[in-house]
Formats: structure tokens, sequence, C-alpha cells
């Protein structure tokens, strides 16, 4: 509306000093007000009403889409869309984690490695030993006597667990389904495939199908039966750990039980648990070894995990949550404040290291194809492995292989660079982060705002709730998602997918253009009944002086083009009939 007033002031402005006005002042009021009249009249006065009923039938295209829009103006904001910082996990990938391969310290300073068959949640499937050949390959029964790395290995997996599995009603033992985090239940079907000591539960459960809904997790209850867990020390972002202080019955000391990422637990870790039950070192050559595993696991997109314990717990030793005296105990204070978590889950001893399979959506390929077509860049944020990352990032398309060394970061190395670094890395095409905090998040998304992109940004933690804000467009996970992200967000996926996002983008940006064609068919009627109205006039009116100006101007300018096309058609024939 402004440009518009501008130039209907610019185009009498040559009429402001004429004598009928009494002045140049005068002058500059009339037009002034005449400016002012043909730009409120240029609205059409549906269009509001048009737009609104364009976004509200926009959202209800949406949500059929799974895309469910919280606030109506961001499905305009949504059809802007440069940039897409999307989360991996459940996101773009499935979040159906399976224990594909795991191994556990041996006898000869290294690691033996075993695989799993099986998907998803169903406890059904061979554990087998893995060998540089084929021969080298047999398969692995059940849990011995003599296994005591795989034993406290199960038992750490079951106890520093909150999951469960439940048998899917009506599928008589076939089907599984979770209650948790899929890391922790792809944990406890881990254990179940392991099976146990007891060769009575091993003949009648391993590698059987129908088992009952009162016995969906038989060798995990096993595990567990003889252990009370008294206290769980959470997640923190910071020692990237979480951990279980548990005590056998009939015993008087506690075991603390820990799982997490490889680097933070390994770095804790001082000594192994071999499979004779002993307890050596934890040498310099042990060490190489098995984050020589963490990367080669990372590498195939195997999401890993640390398995460790601690019998000497130190001032926690003797510590009960059920005992009476347990709120006077000394080292309650310990457990009050998540900073003592790091120094309490020290001198670990290493039991083992899952690699866990989280297969990509398999149409989010094509999708992220979508958005480069479409001009939208795509950013990969996880807090995984930076390898792990890597491998999905290039099996989803959004890096090529061949460039991956370029644009992938942890959080702490992209925090280190430079203001010009960082901005010269987030104008590539795809990016990806991992290792990532949401202090992380939030510094990328203003990076992007400051280089004029428009920014959709998923999350589902409460802590993803500043950048929700902060981004043009925050997505919240349905499933997944808190109340505090979902309340953030302008938007809630109810399927967790990526692809339903570039959906909503697609749909967000056919209800722009069509609101576009739309005003510029109103303006189009205006200017037609303005020219009917003004032809039946007598007298001249303000608005048809103005219009012979406008006119007078246009057919200046197309005499004007008509004689340089006609000098060009001379000059051309000209030299063509040149002898």
């Amino acid at each position: 509306m402004g440009v518009f007033w501008a130039r209907c002031l610019l185009v009498c402005l040559q009429h402001f000093s004429d004598p009928v006005h009494g002045g140049f002042l005068r002058g500059c009021i009339y037009y002034f007000k005449i400016a002012v009249a043909l730009a409120v009249a240029a609205i059409p006065e549906g269009l509001p009403a048009v737009i609104t009923t364009c976004l509200a039938l926009g959202t209800r295209k949406m949500a059929k889409k799974n895309a469910i829009v919280r606030k109506l103006a961001s499905v305009e904001t949504l059809g802007c869309t440069t940039v897409i910082c999307s989360d991996k996990t459940g996101t773009l990938t499935t979040n159906e984690m399976t224990c594909v391969r795991f191994c556990v310290p041996n006898m000869r300073h290294g690691t033996d490695e075993y695989t799993c068959e099986g998907s998803c949640y169903s406890p059904i499937g061979a554990v087998n030993y893995a060998g540089s050949s084929h021969s080298q390959r047999r398969k692995f029964h059940h849990i011995e006597e003599t296994d005591q790395n795989l034993q406290w290995l199960a038992r750490c997996a079951t106890l520093c667990n909150e999951a469960r599995l439940e048998i899917a009603p009506g599928s008589q033992g076939m089907k599984f389904t979770r209650l948790g985090e899929p890391t922790e239940a792809a944990l406890l079907v881990l254990v179940e495939k392991l099976g146990c000591t007891d060769s009575t539960l091993n003949a009648r459960f391993l590698q059987c199908e129908g088992r009952k809904e009162q016995a969906p997790m038989p060798f995990c209850d096993y595990w567990a039966s003889s252990w009370n867990s008294l206290a769980t020390l959470e997640f923190t972002r910071e020692r990237k750990s979480m951990s279980v202080l548990c005590r056998e019955r009939n015993s008087s000391q506690n075991t603390l039980f820990v799982k997490g990422a490889p680097e933070s637990v390994l770095e804790r870790c001082t000594s192994v648990l071999l499979p004779n039950g002993t307890v050596t070192a934890l040498t310099e050559g042990i060490r190489k070894k098995i984050q020589n595993d963490v990367d080669t696991m990372a590498a195939d997109a195997l999401r890993t995990l640390a398995l460790a314990m601690k019998r000497d717990c130190g001032e926690l030793a003797d510590y009960d949550s059920a005992s009476p005296s347990e709120s006077r105990h000394p080292a309650r204070k310990l457990l009050e404040d998540a900073a003592n978590f790091a120094k309490i889950e020290s001198d670990l001893i290493f039991l083992g290291l899952v690699g866990l399979m989280d297969p990509p959506r398999p149409e989010v390929s094509a999708a992220i194809d979508a958005c480069r077509g479409a001009g939208i860049k795509v950013v990969m944020i996880t807090g995984d492995n930076k390898l792990t990352a890597e491998a999905v990032a290039s099996m989803i398309h959004i890096v090529d292989d061949g460039c991956v060394g370029n644009c992938s970061f942890t959080g702490k190395e992209f925090e280190g660079l430079s203001l010009e670094e960082k901005k010269e890395v987030l104008s590539q095409d795809g990016v990806v982060f991992s290792r990532t905090e949401p202090k992380h998040k939030q510094m990328i998304i203003r990076l992007l705002r400051e280089l004029g992109e428009t920014t959709a940004m998923t999350g589902d933690g409460v802590n993803d709730a500043p950048a929700l804000k902060q981004a043009d467009i925050g997505v919240a996970m349905g499933i997944a998602g808190t109340e505090v992200a979902k309340e953030a967000a302008d938007m809630v996926l109810a399927d967790d997918n990526f692809s339903t996002i570039v959906a909503a983008v697609e749909e967000g940006r056919s209800i722009y253009n069509n609101m576009k064609v739309r005003k510029q068919k109103d303006a189009q009627r205006n200017q037609q009944v303005t020219d009917g109205f003004n032809a039946t006039k007598e007298t001249e009116s303000e608005g048809r002086q103005t219009e012979k100006e406008w006119k007078k101007t246009r057919k200046k300018n197309r005499n004007e083009q008509k004689e340089k096309r006609k000098r060009g058609k001379t000059c051309i024939r000209a030299h063509v009939c040149r002898p």
C-alpha cells in the first residue's frame, strides 16, 4: 500500500503548484488525499475474509496429512520456508530400535563380537558369534555359567532400564510392543535373545514364539528377580549417561549399573570384566580396541551404547531407600544434586558395547530430494555419535558421500568456529550436527535468521521450547513430544514424520500462491470498475485527473518502445540488404 501511495504522489508531483490549488502546500495536501484514497481503494474489500478462508481451509488439508497447525498465520509462513532443521531419531528415522550387534571384553585383551537376528521388538531371534570369516561365525545358544561378562551385561541391561515389553492383544505371543523409550526396549529384547543359565527357562521360552501374556519377558524377569532398585541417577546432557543403584537380595552391598554414550562412559571406566569373572585394568590397548568397535558400529549407522557397573559404591555402598533412616543417610545429599552424578559414576567396570539400528523412514529420502528440488535446505541436528549421524545423513541424501567431512560438525566443534565460519557452514546445501544440546539449536536458528533464511525447527523436549519459539516455524512431535514443546510450537506432527513437514510446506506454498492470484484478480476487477465509472461521468473528477496522468505516461512509454523496435528493424533490414 505504501508503494502504491508513493507512486500516486510522484505522478502528481508536477501539479502541486498549479494555480487552481492556490499554492504548493495546498496542492500537496490535495494530491495527498487523492493518493490515500486510491491506495485504500486498491485493496479489495473482501481480501481479509478471502485470506482467512484460504488459511482455514489450508489447515484442514494439513490436518488430514497429520500436520496440525496451532497458529493460523503459520500457514503462510510455511510457504516461505527455506531451511528445515530436523531431529534424527523418530523424525528422519522410524524410532524402532533393534540391537543388531554387541561386543564384550575377552581373555585376549580384545573384544568378542556378536550379531543378533530379528527386528523390531520381537524377542525371537538368534544370536551368533561374529568372526572375520564365515567359518568362524557360529550360533550362540544361551548364556552359560562360565559367561560371567554376559551375565553382568544382561543384569545391567535389565536393571538400568525403565521400559517394558508387552504382547499385542490377540497376537498370541507373535507381536510385541513397548512401553517406554525405544532404546531401553531394544536392550530388553537383547536380554530375551541371550537367555539365562536356567536350562528349564531356556527350553520353555528361548526361540519360542508362543509366549503368554503373563510372561512376555521371562529372561528379563529372571535377571531382575534377585535385585532391588534403590535409586535412579537420571540422564543429564553433561555426562550423557544414566544409572541405577541396586542391591542384590541377601546382600548388604550396593552395585551401580550405568549406560550411556561410549565416549562418556568409557572415559570414566578404569577396568573391564572378563568372561571368567576377573576384573582387570583397562589398558590403553583395550581402550583403543573398544573405540575402534565404536567407530565401526557408528560408520554402519548404528547407535552405540556402553554398559558398565561399579561394585565399590563408596558412600552409597550401604544406602537403602527403603530404610526408615534413609533421609538421614550421609550420602542422601549426593543423590539430590545432579552435579554429583558424574563423580558417583566414576571408577567404572566396562561390561560391553551395544549397537542399535534405527532404520530411516522409507519415504524420507524422496522427501529430502523434493526439498532440494524446491530450493529448501535440510539440516540434521542430533545428539548421536558423529559417525552415526554422518552415515544416516548419507543414506537419506542430506549430504553426498564425498562431502560429509566438510559439512559435519559436533555441537562443540561448531561452537568453536568464528562467526564468519559459522555462517559459511550454514550457507551450504546440507549440514549435519551431532552431539548437540538445546543451546546449539538456538545458536543455529539465530544465525540462519541473520542470513535471511525462513526456518522450520523440530523439537520434542522441554529444553527445545526456546528454539521452537525462536524459529519462524516451530514444529513439535505429537507422539514423542512433551506438552511444553507442543505449547511452544506453531505446528504439531501427529505422526512425528519428516515427510509430513515437507507436505505441509508444499501445502503452504500452494495457499500462498492461490492468495496472490486472488489478490491480482480482485485488483484487476477494481480497475475495470473504476474505468467504467469514470467513463460515464460528464466532468473530470479528481480520480479521473490522476488516471489521465497515468494514461499519458503509459502512452508515452509505449510510443518510445515502438520507436525503438522500429529503429531496430530498420537497422536489421539495412544490414541484410547491404550488397
